[in-house]
Parts: structure tokens; sequence; C-alpha cells
């Protein structure tokens, strides 16, 4: 198991081009192109977020956990990590993370599967589009 990177982001949340709070249960959908950040914030605490990313240019292009645990031969995600897809190319990169582990196998949220990152406070994920070509 790699250790945790806890990194707080020094990204403005004021300067941010979208805020947008998305209900429990609900969908989200927003294209990040290469170079722009997307930050995961849990409000509430005790939250996992199902997140799934496909290239826009070519859709059968995804993010691949088996990929990404392959090549960086670790199984959580955390500050550093770099999110592979399906065709070996690094999506994004995770450039902040004050929860400090991410499980990309457990699939779909449960009760059970949210217990990981227990606590009170807001928890937030920073990933950083790489560019595809």
């Amino acid at each position: 198991m790699n250790a945790h990177q806890l990194t707080e982001s020094h990204l403005n949340p004021a300067t941010a081009v979208v805020d947008e709070i998305c209900a429990a249960g609900e969908p989200w959908v927003k294209q990040v192109n290469a170079g722009q950040t997307f930050r995961i914030v849990d409000l509430e605490g005790n939250q996992a977020v199902d997140t799934l990313f496909f290239n826009a240019r070519q859709a059968l292009e995804r993010y691949s956990a088996t990929d990404t645990i392959r090549r960086q031969n670790q199984l959580y995600l955390t500050t550093g990590s770099r999110l592979y897809s399906n065709y070996g190319n690094v999506m994004l990169t995770i450039v902040a993370d004050t929860c400090g582990r991410h499980d990309t196998l457990g699939g779909a949220c449960s009760a059970e599967s949210n217990t990981v990152c227990r606590t009170s406070s807001a928890i937030s994920i920073i990933w950083s589009a790489a560019e595809i070509t």
C-alpha cells in the first residue's frame, strides 16, 4: 500500500470558472480540457464520488483503474497519482488531496465502502487534466 500524501491546494476557489454543488446521488457532467483543474470537495464529510473520465475527442478512450494500478504499482490514489486510460495515456494527475487514500476498485458507492475517509470537515481532491493527443 502506498503512503498517504496529504496536500492542500494552493488554488483560490474564488477564481474558479465553474463552481457547482451536485446533490448526493445526482449526475454531473462537464468537459475538463488539458491544463484545466477539476476539484471534488466532500462538503458533508464521509462521502464518496463515483467518477468516470472519457476522452472528449475519442469516446472509446476512458479512465482505466486496472491500467492505473498496474502502471504505478499502487492500489490507492493520492497526490502525485496519474490516472491512465485504457489506451495507456495519462488522462489526469492528482495534484492535491486532503484525504490521502482513494479506492478505485470498490465500484459504485455504498454505505459500507464510504468509511475510508471519516471526517466532519471537507475533503478535497484536485485533478489536473493532461493533454491527450
